[in-house]
């Protein structure tokens, strides 16, 4: 009889989640992925709802701006001076476990400051350590989730998971934005409170998800050099050049994307767009960025890879001057949606070859590595952006930001790496580098 799907991912001679000759399934008839996908955009949407509420409970306890900022910023900053030493230890603990505690501990920092606030005891100093937490724990989760998706899901299911789980982090951003304001409105504790009992449910239905042990069989144990590991990580992706490009690809685009993000944001003020219409530009691009994710899986496996990356840099070279001509909120909201919609796919393509390329023991640490760069790349974009609008004419600042991302555009089209980019079905038959 066919041995179940989910019972030993990874451990067959085919792809990871599927022994040979048995039938993969749908993604959404896989239990575990389903409680795993279910309980994170709960978790995302609480998290999202806190990041809300914060700048607005400090706000409201000293109404200082700085202080609101110091509080967001606590949790990036946590997360990224975490976030190649949390790689390390990915790969050296039990995942699932890793997981959990991070639930657990989000929920536990979240019921301190609800307790505190019903007290009247809260200060500017627990909401930091609240943060604080908050941005260590996602070090931790992140690649850790990552790293147990190859082993979770069949390896044809593996596009399609990445896509989901961008789609959720969209979803849970979007309904979390929306939720903080208005819980706040009902009280201060109370987008707190949700926050813990996102984390409660996140808990329960990691409890009952089934994630393999480590196919090398080495026991939890302490980093013996941590500083080693997180260098033989570091190593790993800057020798191997499809991950060394494809890195780069996405922080270019992070990095310059996220500066045009805010140059447009303040064209449209200056233009005289309503406020409400920019939060709806806001949303729209939030918006496009799911669909994108829906419809990720399908153009994963109807285009080549190399059309699909290149594919993403001509639209947004294509699509981002117009913003230039347009003065309507809603239509600047419609290009925002347009030029979200194809990134996902490239995303789940380029995240796919490394997830599968990179061996299990070394999957946690390419994690924290992107993690970084990435949110290196996500925080100075906003600088970088402000920079040029006090540099430039809000027209030219868009032309400035259009010109970098085609200058990246060029590399990528004329790039040999990306022209003979694996396709998904092709990753496992590459010769892999041998780990320690």
């Amino acid at each position: 009889m066919t041995e179940p799907v989910n019972e030993a991912p990874g451990t067959g001679p085919a792809a990871p989640g599927v022994r040979e000759g048995a039938p993969v399934r749908k993604l959404g008839r896989n239990r575990d992925y389903r409680l795993l996908w279910t309980g994170q955009v709960v978790s995302e949407a609480g998290f999202s709802t806190t990041t809300i509420a914060f700048p607005l409970l400090v706000l409201a306890i000293t109404g200082s701006a700085t202080q609101s900022g110091l509080v967001l910023g606590a949790v990036a900053v946590a997360q990224l001076v975490a976030g190649l030493p949390a790689g390390a230890l990915v790969d050296r603990w039990h995942r699932k476990r890793i997981m959990l505690a991070c639930e657990a501990a989000q929920a536990v920092a979240a019921a301190g400051l609800v307790l505190a606030l019903f007290w009247n005891v809260g200060g500017v100093g627990l909401l930091v350590a609240v943060a604080v937490v908050m941005g260590l724990c996602r070090a931790l989760f992140e690649p850790a989730e990552e790293a147990s998706l190859p082993r979770l899901v069949a390896e044809e299911q593996v596009p399609s998971a990445v896509a989901m789980n961008a789609a959720r982090t969209s979803a849970g951003q979007l309904s979390g934005t929306a939720l903080g304001g208005f819980l706040f409105a009902l009280g201060r504790l109370v987008p707190f409170a949700f926050d813990v009992l996102a984390h409660v449910f996140a808990f329960v239905s990691l409890l009952f998800v089934r994630l393999p042990d480590r196919p090398d069989g080495r026991p939890d144990r302490p980093p013996a050099h941590l500083g080693r590991e997180i260098a033989e990580g570091l190593r790993w992706v800057w020798q191997q050049p499809r991950l060394r490009v494809t890195s780069l690809c996405v922080i270019s685009l992070n990095l310059f994307f996220s500066a045009y993000y805010l140059v447009i944001i303040v064209l449209a003020n200056d233009r005289g767009v309503p406020s409400g219409e920019i939060g709806v530009m806001a949303a729209m691009l939030g918006a496009g960025g799911i669909l994108g994710a829906l419809a990720a899986p399908y153009l994963h496996r109807k285009l080549s890879p190399y059309l699909t990356i290149i594919g993403v840099f001509w639209a947004l070279t294509v699509l981002t001057p117009l913003a230039v001509f347009l003065h309507n909120g809603y239509v600047l909201g419609a290009l925002f949606a347009a030029i979200a919609f194809l990134p996902p796919a490239a995303n789940t393509t380029i995240s796919t070859y490394q997830l599968l390329f990179t061996p299990d023991h070394l999957r946690g640490r390419l994690g924290g590595v992107l993690g970084v760069t990435g949110g290196l790349a996500a925080a100075l974009g906003p600088a970088l952006g402000g920079w040029l609008i006090e540099l430039l004419p809000g027209p030219a600042a868009v032309l400035t930001c259009t010109a970098a991302i085609a200058a990246v555009t060029l590399l990528t089209t004329f790039s040999g790496t990306l022209r003979g980019f694996p396709a998904a079905t092709e990753v496992r038959e590459l010769e892999e580098t041998p780990g320690p």
